[in-house]
């Protein structure tokens, strides 16, 4: 079986409502695109800050642009109008995990997908807060990047761990910290390790500057040794890109002995051998 469980069904403009992308044809558009990529199992998970309820968990300038959306109506067309897993993508916020964790329990979620965006008030993936900008060395970057993707391990919030090397996602546009890139994995690998939560491998990052996979063959395999199962997403935004990049992803995950991906129901999770097909 393949998954795409980290799907949006609308895109980041900021000028364009929700009404227009939860709707039955929009689904039939992602559904068409997965069946094509023998994907069997198609979740979608939209960002928490898309949502006026995320403003309980941090009042960020970046959220409150973005949160427009009600999280109870998302829900509600998912599990009543689709046949998709239903998921939410939920940025880690240290201090805000008590609240963030309200905001979960109330929702009837099949998974929830755990991503690192800021640290602190500034991003590692958005011109607009652009953390690159603020002085700091790539190192001091890398290292609190990785410490707080820790964190958000260990918080027991999520079920998948998102996108786990983000902080690459530039490529060669940023400043990369000199040497060995593993010894900024450590604290991450050993909070996957103790958490068992789920390693997401993102066809994302060959859409982006970086050109590759996330996470790093590297971090994906300290992480499978330390005993992480894996789940498979494309973080797609539109349907054509549902599936992008699966045949690298699996190769990807073939060389490195892994036969079976992670699936969730209710916020159980099951393990199911690779392969494609519907």
């Amino acid at each position: 079986m393949l998954t795409d469980y980290h799907v949006h069904l609308r895109p980041d403009d900021l000028d364009r409502a929700a009404g227009e992308y939860f709707t039955s044809a929009n689904v039939d558009r992602y559904r068409a695109a997965a069946s094509e990529a023998g994907i069997a199992e198609l979740g979608v998970s939209e960002h928490v800050y898309r949502f006026q309820q995320a403003l309980t968990i941090w009042d960020h300038a970046f959220w409150r642009q973005y949160a427009i959306d009600d999280v109870d109506t998302y829900c509600s067309f998912v599990r009543e109008e689709t046949d998709l897993r239903l998921g939410l993508e939920v940025d880690f916020i240290p201090g805000r995990e008590d609240r963030t964790q309200n905001l979960i329990d109330r929702l009837d979620l099949d998974y929830v997908v755990g991503s690192v965006h800021f640290l602190g008030d500034l991003a590692v993936d958005d011109d607009d807060y652009d953390i690159w900008q603020s002085g700091r060395s790539p190192e001091d970057v890398w290292r609190r990047y990785f410490e707080t993707l820790a964190q958000a391990a260990l918080s027991g919030l999520f079920d998948i761990l998102a996108h786990p090397d983000l902080v690459k996602v530039w490529g060669g546009s940023r400043p990369l910290p000199g040497g060995d890139l593993r010894r900024y994995y450590e604290p991450a690998i050993e909070a996957i390790a103790e958490s068992a939560v789920a390693v997401e491998v993102s066809t994302a990052g060959l859409r982006k500057p970086v050109g590759e996979i996330y996470p790093a063959p590297a971090f994906l395999a300290a992480s499978l040794e330390a005993g992480a199962v894996v789940a498979l997403s494309s973080d797609a935004h539109l349907p054509e890109q549902v599936g992008f990049g699966y045949d690298e992803a699996i190769a990807l995950l073939g060389g490195l002995g892994v036969g079976e991906l992670a699936t969730f129901t209710r916020r159980t999770r099951h393990l199911e051998p690779i392969g494609r097909g519907v």
